[in-house]
């Protein structure tokens, strides 16, 4: 995911302004997919099947776009064990367990006000 500024600064981002790259990035976590993977591995690394039946209700194709797209960003690293069958793990980088705590915040807030809310 390329970040350029289309001002040319690169210090300061303007979330509400239609060109910047700030929106790719919140479109990216404020996915469900990509906020649940994200918590899901918060613990330590996880491989493929362990995410997949910690995030109910997500499909195989659905769960590997969201990990290419995080790996992608630089939030999820992924590393090939070589054995029989293939071993792949998924875990967060610096970058994805500096984002991910806010993610648990949201996420508590959710559960916590589910209640409160009339409609979804």
């Amino acid at each position: 995911m390329s970040l350029s500024c289309p001002t040319g600064q690169h210090d300061k981002h303007d979330v509400y302004a239609a060109q910047c790259p700030c929106r790719g990035v919140l479109d990216l976590l404020a996915n469900k997919w990509a906020a649940l993977a994200i918590g899901a591995m918060e613990n330590g690394p996880q491989r493929f099947g362990e995410l997949q039946r910690r995030l109910e209700g997500v499909s195989p194709k659905v769960l590997t776009n969201t990990l290419r797209r995080l790996e992608d960003a630089g939030f999820v690293d992924r590393t090939i064990y070589p054995a029989v069958p293939l071993h792949v793990e998924y875990a967060l980088t610096g970058l994805g367990r500096s984002v991910a705590e806010p993610l648990a915040g949201l996420r508590s807030w959710v559960e916590d006000n589910l209640h409160r809310i009339t409609s979804l």
